[in-house]
């Protein structure tokens, strides 16, 4: 993923954000020169956590079609008492027509909210014990509360203001229909270098190309900081 798309996605999500009225942490606006000005002991758990911008391609090279942009606001890290915290939040956008691909996690359990926008549209399928996905076990899930039974890889559509619980080793994957979708998550503990498992092959930090100068350091890149 080229280095001039990732600060083109930082700019534009933080447009989005300040169109929504949404107030972020002060980090979210630390340029990467702004963060060499910065005192990092102050700042450890946001390094340690990587709390901060993550914009992912999964990999795939094409983030218009395949991509996500995030925005982790809070988290605790698991086996670390240092950082007890139980659990997580991010800020997603997702662009019209956007796709994140089939994943689930063997621990992180979630509620995915569509905070407005247009319509966040999912599909879901329970992992089989090789992790494939289940094209016959019957999904139950809640929305808002709400029980829902629907079939495998069924359209599961959510309206502004409406969020799902997720539960463990449940295959899902989303995209944005009608419009851009400001989504947002609240979950369990988040560990994206060992808890994720993707349908296919991907990367969950793409590989960036440095076309130009770094505006903006993603959570995965704060170790440049000791350069």
């Amino acid at each position: 993923m080229k280095r001039s798309s990732i600060n083109y996605a930082i700019d534009k999500a933080l447009a989005v954000s300040e169109s929504f009225r949404l107030c972020l942490p002060d980090f979210a606006y630390f340029t990467a020169a702004i963060w060499r000005q910065k005192p990092l002991d102050e700042w450890q758990e946001v390094l340690d956590l990587q709390l901060g911008w993550d914009i992912t391609d999964f990999g795939g090279g094409n983030f218009a079609d395949t991509g996500l942009t995030l925005l982790t606001l809070r988290n605790g890290a698991l086996h670390n008492a240092q950082y007890p915290k139980p659990y997580a939040e991010k800020m997603l956008q997702i662009q019209q027509e956007q796709h994140t691909p089939w994943h689930f996690h063997n621990y992180k359990m979630e509620d995915i909210i569509n905070r407005g926008g247009g319509d966040l549209c999912m599909q879901l399928a329970w992992s089989t014990e090789d992790k494939q996905l289940d094209h016959h076990r019957a999904i139950e899930i809640t929305v808002d509360g709400r029980r829902r039974s629907i079939r495998p890889t069924e359209i599961l559509v959510l309206k502004p203001g409406q969020g799902i619980c997720l539960p463990r080793r449940l295959y899902h994957r989303f995209w944005a229909e009608k419009s851009f979708v400001l989504g947002w998550e609240i979950s369990m503990v988040n560990d994206d270098w060992q808890d994720n498992h993707f349908l296919e092959a991907g990367e969950r930090y793409s590989i960036v190309v440095e076309n130009e100068p770094i505006k903006w350091l993603l959570c995965n890149e704060y170790q440049r900081l000791a350069i």
